[in-house]
């Protein structure tokens, strides 16, 4: 009988092959925090330059002490779920308050940012309908629309015309229609141009989905996102989102206006088939929802050391994934080995960030992916900079 993991062999001589060159990037252990910014590894402390943590709050001490709370009260987890006893009283109220900060009248919240898309595009689509898809989509969605078992449509990365040409060449017949974009794409750090897309609404009968997973809390007047941002809120049917960025927990949510949203409490099979979260993260997540609501100070701050690395990395000659400013910093590589080598001496100088390689990335790029935060100082900032230089630097006199 054939191993059914033989499959992997090529995968796993890949992994092999770069483990050889340093540390296993895939399991980097964080062997203490000491701050939203700054942990133990490899003995050494490292300032934490990709961690999706963009405004700094998992270490918000009226936060920890909310979490503190919930464990006291509610115990460490739901074990059932929403449709079953899962439902607790911090459930409730986060969705409310979800719901009230995105301006929408409806929320689900999901156990993770994963699961709300599964559970949010398998609900909504099926065989009978049509989903047009960004190229540069999150596995999460993919894997949304697979589940879902509709016609997937994909189109050119942020490409409105491919878009409009796909519209008009696949009509759903008696099905519907659904196109889902990112908000902020983890990678290059690009946004969307939803605008345009939205507009697309005005000639073709379609609903839209926008994942503000990297973009909740980093755009918008109100940290509500991209489509706020862009002032077309109200073209937007379904927000899909996760707390493991800006909201600094473990879960996700969608909100809608559409008046039988709540359909998907006994139609989304991720929703209701897997336990309710834990309450601690519901606690934490709901009193960092209320800092990010009570600060927007956070998303200057943010913002101005998002400009410090950007234009640090772009003045001492890094090739950049974007040309404008973002939270998502993304260095190009001209080898995935070159890569290889120059986060492992980033990691040698106290630094850390995201590697980043073919398949998992667009265009097949090799990636050193920085996010920002808002709890990083001026001075971790250019000690990050330096760290480059050096690893550059370290790098040239290898032969990768």
């Amino acid at each position: 009988m054939p191993d059914l993991l033989k499959k992997y062999h090529k995968l796993k001589q890949r992994h092999d092959a770069l483990v050889q060159l340093g540390t296993d990037a895939v399991q980097l252990v964080n062997e203490q925090l000491l701050s939203p910014t700054r942990a133990i590894i490899n003995g050494r402390e490292t300032v934490l330059a990709g961690t999706n943590n963009y405004l700094g709050l998992t270490f918000e001490p009226e936060c920890i002490e909310a979490g503190r709370k919930a464990l006291e009260e509610y115990g460490t987890g739901t074990t059932g779920s929403r449709i079953a006893n899962g439902t607790y009283a911090l459930h409730v109220a986060l969705e409310q308050a979800l719901a009230e900060f995105m301006g929408r009248q409806h929320c689900m919240v999901f156990s993770t940012g994963f699961q709300a898309n599964l559970g949010m595009i398998a609900g909504l689509a099926g065989p009978k309908d049509t989903i047009f898809i960004d190229m540069d989509s999150h596995a999460s969605i993919f894997d949304g629309c697979r589940l879902s078992g509709a016609t997937v449509v994909l189109f050119r990365h942020n490409d409105v015309e491919h878009l409009r040409r796909r519209l008009k060449r696949h009509d759903a017949g008696e099905g519907g229609r659904l196109v889902i974009v990112e908000g902020l794409y983890s990678m290059l750090g690009d946004t969307a141009p939803l605008r345009e897309i939205a507009a697309l609404k005005q000639e073709f009968d379609f609903q839209l989905l926008v994942d503000e997973a990297h973009s909740f809390g980093v755009l918008g007047k109100h940290g509500r996102g991209l489509a706020e941002q862009e002032d077309v809120e109200q073209a937007v049917d379904f927000v899909v989102g996760t707390f493991s960025k800006s909201l600094g927990g473990i879960g996700g949510y969608a909100v809608s206006d559409h008046p039988d949203f709540d359909v998907l409490r006994y139609a989304s099979r991720p929703y209701m088939f897997t336990a309710a979260p834990s309450p601690a993260s519901m606690a934490t997540t709901l009193c960092i929802l209320r800092q990010i609501a009570r600060r927007p100070q956070l998303r200057k701050k943010l913002w101005d050391n998002a400009a410090l690395l950007h234009n640090g990395l772009k003045e001492r000659g890094f090739e950049l994934g974007h040309e404008a400013v973002s939270p998502v910093v993304a260095v190009i590589c001209p080898t995935q080995e070159y890569a290889v080598a120059m986060w492992n001496a980033l990691l040698q100088h106290g630094v850390y960030v995201n590697l980043a390689l073919p398949p998992g990335t667009p265009k097949k790029l090799a990636l050193l992916r920085c996010s920002v935060s808002a709890a990083h100082t001026a001075e971790e900032i250019e000690t990050v900079l330096q760290a480059f230089v050096k690893a550059r630097d370290a790098v040239a006199t290898m032969q990768v």
